[in-house]
């Protein structure tokens, strides 16, 4: 009985491991996708007039709880050191969500860093399938150094760590 037991959550662990590791499309190492934000009234913002600079892509939605903590951690400590840096770039990108929701949004939470929406999926689907948020940091060279799904203070802390690194 306890073999059998042990067998049944053996498999579960595997196979909920490869689950995990199914819903990344990019992974560290590899190239940024290239990527187009399609704002409500039609303009685009191109990936492609951020290169040369550390970029700090960050999924989220507004209704996902592990998403509010990281968002309120950027507004502490990320955005208010590195706002102003010329090599530093930063997409906070609502997953299915609009612009106007996204400004009712910061509105109603007081974050002063812009909101971009991916209503349809659209660049979410070029770096994952699923699980929210996601934080994927890209060096000036335009490889990623640095992904991360849900969040803790730790991984928070080593995006912090890398972030500067990588401005160096």
């Amino acid at each position: 009985m306890k073999s059998l037991l042990f067998t049944t959550l053996f498999a579960l662990l595997v196979f909920s491991g490869k689950a995990q590791d199914d819903s990344e499309i990019v992974k560290t190492g590899q190239s940024m996708p290239a990527f187009t934000i399609v704002s409500d009234n039609g303009a685009e913002f191109r990936s492609s007039s951020l290169q040369g600079k550390v970029i700090l892509i960050n999924f989220f939605a507004t209704w996902c709880p592990p998403c509010q903590k990281e968002l309120a951690a950027v507004q502490e400590t990320l955005w208010p050191k590195y706002k102003n840096n010329a090599n530093f770039a930063m997409l906070t990108i609502g997953r299915e969500h609009n612009e106007a929701e996204l400004a009712k949004y910061n509105e109603k939470k007081g974050f002063d860093f812009p909101l971009y929406p991916d209503k349809d999926r659209a660049v979410y689907a070029a770096f994952a399938k699923s699980l929210i948020p996601r934080t994927y940091l890209v060096g000036k060279d335009g490889k990623v150094i640095f992904a991360s799904k849900g969040y803790n203070e730790e991984e928070f802390a080593e995006l912090l760590e890398q972030i500067e690194k990588a401005l160096k």
